[in-house]
């Protein structure tokens, strides 16, 4: 039984991806065909811009990878749901990847396989937690998202250049929903009302408030039995 829970649950894995890389093409195209029509020539980055770009563009793997994961085993819409979305962010990244010439990071990796290794270690640390039980697993979730919150925050800050700002903002939104929506999942799951791990009671606030009332991510809306 349990391995056969186990077989479903890769299948639906590989599946799910098959759907994420589909649906997703068309809006890193567009974006793309955005940035050509502008034709405005394209200045070298900085070194910590670049790194900051390369590191975005694995970290939003992690995000994507660890969803897929958790979202397997714990078959909780939420991670899906969240994990295509991730999956938009890592294309929006690419195209600048791309468009600067740089080395992409990711490559042709599969789940759980990053170049950065203390990305790896992230990725390997989170998975184990968010496997123990499902309150771990969306108390994952809202750790990477307090992590990318905190990291883009710092990246537009740091940057000189508009593209960047423009991709790095949209990723900062997503991200602020992916928190309402983990949050809103944990607190219904548990009863209670969350305390933040990384950001301050204050930051924290300012974007979930209520998150009970958002339901963008549709948190926690199982597809099936807790396994």
């Amino acid at each position: 039984m349990l391995r056969n829970s186990r077989l479903l649950g890769v299948v639906g894995l590989a599946f799910t991806m098959m759907l994420m890389l589909g649906s997703t093409s068309f809006a890193a195209d567009t974006i793309a065909r955005q940035e050509e029509k502008s034709g405005v020539a394209v200045a070298p980055l900085s070194e910590s811009e670049m790194e900051g770009l390369l590191f975005t563009r694995e970290e939003e793997k992690v995000a994507r990878d660890v969803y897929l994961t958790l979202g397997a085993q714990w078959n909780v819409r939420v991670f899906d749901n969240i994990a295509q979305s991730e999956q938009r962010h890592m294309d929006a990244v690419l195209t600048l990847v791309d468009r600067y010439g740089l080395t992409d990071p990711v490559g042709d990796n599969g789940i759980g396989i990053f170049t950065d290794p203390d990305l790896q270690a992230m990725y390997d640390d989170l998975v184990a937690q968010g496997e123990a039980s499902l309150v771990d697993a969306l108390e994952v979730g809202i750790y990477i998202e307090e992590v990318d919150i905190l990291d883009l925050q710092e990246l537009i800050a740091e940057s000189s250049k508009s593209d960047l700002d423009r991709v790095y903002g949209n990723l900062l939104d997503g991200s602020e929903n992916h928190l309402r929506g983990f949050v809103s999942a944990w607190e219904r799951e548990t009863g209670e009302s969350y305390t933040p791990t990384l950001m301050t009671d204050d930051e924290f606030q300012a974007i979930v408030g209520d998150a009970d009332s958002d339901t963008s991510s549709g948190a926690a809306r199982r597809r099936g039995n807790r396994r």
